[in-house]
């Protein structure tokens, strides 16, 4: 945290509170985020943060995006998907969009006109991305893209969706492509319903359904076909570190909120903090949520430098992940019954934890994948 980031966290803690946290429990009870919060948060600068100036973009490094997402969590607005975004959506053009594919699609996701999304998960196939259905095959100038996605972040208000098709069902990983698709331009494109979620309500999860939208043959991410697997490959050890930066967020404002209740409750006529159990058990998670941070610390630093490779990247997530959901537990605990009242922020917590052994590949394929590197 240089002084550069610092004041970025700064100016995002004021920007949440005067602008976010006003209408903040409308966007939860209504399952979405509005698109006016988008552009606020666009306007502000704060989204697409590591995007280059040329293409709209604040011009910053991954640093940036994960001091931007780490407060999100921090201050307890992290039902919105700015993470998935900026730090997932918009690099896969970045990195590998034509000249012309990034200047006509990040400026808008960098305003905040374009709400972005990824549709890799299908009913039946979730972590095992080779096992897709929906197909992209060729039609003169055109794609004509047929399938269903699930589970999808942002899917009730994104715009540009990036879709994982296979261009040649014949081929496993090597038939697999990536597609935009602007989803006020084409046909045959239909949004199911937002998902009914254990938590993270505020935070849009839905069903797509592409029945042959035709898309130009320049919807195509890459030079050829065929690239799509090896580019989300490449691409997921971000995915993974985002949602390690926000497992230590989310536990650290877990313990901020236990440490202010357990001072203020009493019990026996003493307050809860004054009994060693107390101490003892937020003793052990705040050594714990140490250790966590500098492990991510010291991953993000790798990244920035461009030397985070899929095993650290896999350890992140499946421990801080587990972790999150033990601290979680464990100060629900420590609040007693009113732990598990919905007006407590650690009722939130908890439930809103859970997903984070999921997505992004379970915690299961982590140990798949680092016992690879045994």
């Amino acid at each position: 945290m240089d002084e550069d980031l610092n004041l970025l966290d700064d100016a995002f803690a004021r920007f949440l509170e005067q602008e976010i946290a006003p209408d903040y429990e409308s966007f939860v009870d209504a399952g979405c985020v509005s698109r006016e919060a988008w552009r606020k948060t666009g306007e502000a600068g704060f989204l697409c943060a590591a995007i280059p100036e040329e293409y709209g973009g604040a011009g910053g490094t991954f640093a940036h995006e994960a001091v931007i997402d780490h407060r999100l969590g921090l201050d307890g607005y992290d039902h919105f998907g700015i993470a998935l975004h900026s730090g997932i959506v918009a690099p896969y053009i970045l990195h590998y969009g034509s000249e012309d594919q990034k200047k006509r699609w990040l400026p808008g996701l960098v305003s905040g006109e374009r709400i972005g999304a990824i549709a890799m998960t299908e009913p039946g196939a979730g972590s095992d991305l080779q096992g897709i259905k929906t197909t992209a095959l060729k039609d003169g100038n055109h794609y004509v893209i047929n399938g269903s996605k699930t589970f999808i972040t942002n899917g009730q208000l994104a715009n540009l969706i990036i879709v994982v098709a296979k261009t040649d069902p014949s081929q496993g990983a090597k038939g697999v492509s990536l597609f935009v698709v602007e989803t006020d331009e084409v046909e045959g494109f239909r949004r199911g319903r937002n998902l009914d979620k254990i938590g993270l309500k505020g935070n849009d999860t839905s069903e797509l359904f592409f029945d042959n939208v035709r898309v130009p043959a320049d919807a195509l991410i890459g030079e050829e076909e065929g690239r799509g697997f090896f580019q989300l490959m490449e691409q997921l050890p971000q995915e993974r570190l985002i949602v390690a930066v926000q497992a230590m967020a989310a536990v650290e404002r877990a313990l901020n909120v236990t440490l202010d209740y357990v001072k203020e409750r009493k019990a026996f006529g003493k307050a809860v903090i004054d009994f060693q159990n107390t101490q003892f058990k937020l003793a052990e998670l705040k050594t714990e949520a140490t250790i966590g941070r500098v492990f991510v610390n010291d991953c993000i630093a790798r990244h920035v430098a461009g030397g985070l490779d899929t095993v650290t990247a896999s350890m992140a997530k499946y421990w801080t992940t587990d972790l999150q959901c033990k601290v979680m537990d464990e100060c629900l605990q420590l609040h007693g019954g009113y732990g598990y009242m919905n007006e407590y922020p650690i009722a939130r917590l908890y439930a809103d934890a859970r997903v984070q052994r999921i997505y992004a590949g379970t915690n299961e394929i982590m140990k798949v994948l680092i016992a690879r590197s045994l």
